[in-house]
């Protein structure tokens, strides 16, 4: 089984990308898990035809210990298997805890076990937070392949250098290691040149120049992937092309992240380029 963390700055596209990856390795045939590791719960909407779905820890909560598996992992589009960590009430607890918490449970319960004939599990991370209960599927091994949402702006790229900084730390200790960037694009002027250099500079690969397309906010508010929303669509083609190259990428490296200066000084390049 491999085992898939996407991160990225809050707001670039991360939980919209990672359920279209996953619906286009599940058209594929291949059997994969989603966990959101997100408070809001919106890891899975889109493969659950928008269906609210129950959190671990709302499940906890109200039930206590006693918890089935099929209580907190519900079937999605072409058989996707959807958890949803939660978070704590508002004003009280720490979110990073339900991560751990939610991870634990499904250890305990089975979700990862042999017989559930896993071949992918991917973990939606929060933002660009690479600190405690939210480093998790990278400190403790849950997670092994990194992807990283990114765009041309400046806060995206800085964020996705900050994520490497992190992966580097827990590379010395594990096998966690960068699959490659994911543009997720905005449209800005030499958007696929510069992610392609940002990229070199760390010593991984963009893996996929994902276009923008409005079919993507069409599918969003039918509550549907791309793929199940408009399956014959040029944007469903590039979710399934991203799907594939993930499927096969062979590239995994500890990156070599950037200083403040260097990163400033790439965006300038590109920025006067324009």
């Amino acid at each position: 089984m491999r085992k898939i963390a996407i991160y990225g700055k809050g707001g670039i596209g991360k939980s919209t990308t990672t359920q279209n990856t996953v619906a286009g390795l599940a058209e594929m045939g291949k059997q994969v898990m989603v966990v959101g590791c997100d408070p809001k719960a919106d890891s899975t909407r889109l493969l659950l035809g928008g269906l609210a779905q129950k959190t671990v820890l709302d499940t906890l909560r109200d039930e206590g210990e006693d918890v089935e598996l099929d209580e907190v992992l519900k079937p999605g589009f072409c058989k996707t298997r959807c958890v949803e960590s939660g978070g704590p009430e508002p004003g009280v607890g720490c979110a990073g805890r339900g991560i751990i918490t939610s991870i634990n449970m499904l250890e305990q319960l089975g979700a990862y076990d042999a017989d559930k004939k896993l071949d992918y599990t991917f973990y939606d991370v929060l933002g660009d937070v690479v600190c405690g209960g939210f480093a998790m599927p990278i400190r403790d091994g849950k997670a092994e392949e990194i992807y990283i949402v990114v765009s041309g702006e400046m806060m995206a790229m800085y964020a996705a250098n900050n994520i490497c900084k992190g992966i580097v730390k827990f590379a010395e200790t594990g096998k966690v290691r960068l699959g490659g960037l994911i543009c997720n694009s905005r449209k800005c002027d030499f958007e696929k040149e510069l992610i392609e250099a940002l990229a070199a500079r760390l010593g991984t690969q963009m893996i996929h120049f994902v276009p923008r397309d409005n079919v993507v906010q069409h599918a969003e508010l039918n509550r549907k992937t791309v793929i199940e929303y408009a399956p014959t669509a040029a944007q469903a083609d590039e979710y399934r092309t991203l799907a594939r190259k993930i499927d096969q990428n062979q590239m995994f490296v500890v990156p070599k992240p950037l200083t403040m200066e260097e990163l400033e000084s790439l965006l300038v390049k590109y920025g006067l380029a324009a």
